[in-house]
């Protein structure tokens, strides 16, 4: 009882300890390539920025975070995507088992939503440079959609959701009390696939309670299995920022 009375202190001391901040971030995305073949079997081989033409689209995300003391930090991520592709295929494409033929418009629906829960552990306090290590939880809700845009054919859409164990980093330069340059993402690939979230980015603080960013985000990877083979390269322009509660 005695040990149990202790955690439980413990635990509201480093609640009450505790740091909340909310980060938001918003910018264009544009895509590098785009490349899809469903079933990853028997479908064909298409490029949505190739084949049919690239959009620029525009995506944003918000993240609850708490930090524990100076070393342990936890968050929830909310990141939705939706890019929309538009053109013409010059061959006959087959897509979840259904074929569209050539020389008729084509728009296309890429989504892909990703939730994410991450730890991380402060594991290089040196001055003005800081490394934090740690895993991420990461939910998959993804999509693609073909649908004919200008004829009365019947079109196809695939939705795959899957979990992925991610590795998060951050590492953090300070120039001075104010300014400092930023390198935070999540990755990690398998003989399956691959996943990577990478920002780089100039960070300043405005006081205690707000930071603000502009940089360059990259999201790249897809899988390559049975149902779905798909990889994509995206680039984003971002601007954020953090509050802290």
């Amino acid at each position: 009882m005695g040990r149990l009375c202790f955690l439980v202190g413990l635990l509201l001391a480093s609640v009450a300890g505790a740091r909340w901040s909310v980060d938001l971030e918003a910018g264009p995305v544009f895509t590098g390539y785009n490349d899809v073949r469903i079933p990853g079997d028997t479908g064909t081989l298409f490029s949505l920025k190739d084949d049919l033409g690239a959009r620029a689209g525009f995506a944003y995300r918000a993240r609850l975070s708490h930090t524990f003391g100076d070393r342990h930090w936890v968050s929830m991520l909310v990141a939705p995507l939706r890019l929309r592709y538009r053109g013409t295929f010059s061959r006959d494409v087959v897509f979840e088992d259904q074929e569209f033929g050539p020389w008729d418009e084509v728009v296309a629906l890429y989504r892909f939503d990703s939730y994410r829960l991450t730890y991380r552990y402060g594991l290089v306090r040196a001055g003005r440079f800081r490394l934090d290590l740690g895993l991420t939880a990461k939910v998959r809700d993804a999509e693609i959609d073909l649908q004919y845009a200008t004829v009365a054919l019947p079109g196809a859409t695939k939705t795959n959701v899957g979990f992925v164990p991610l590795v998060s980093f951050r590492a953090d330069w300070r120039f001075g009390p104010c300014v400092g340059l930023v390198l935070d993402g999540d990755a990690l690939a398998a003989p399956q696939g691959r996943a990577e979230d990478v920002l780089a980015a100039l960070d300043v603080a405005f006081g205690d309670r707000v930071r603000a960013r502009v940089g360059y985000r990259v999201l790249e990877g897809g899988s390559d299995v049975q149902e779905v083979y798909g990889f994509a390269l995206l680039h984003y322009v971002v601007a954020g920022v953090t509050l802290w509660l």
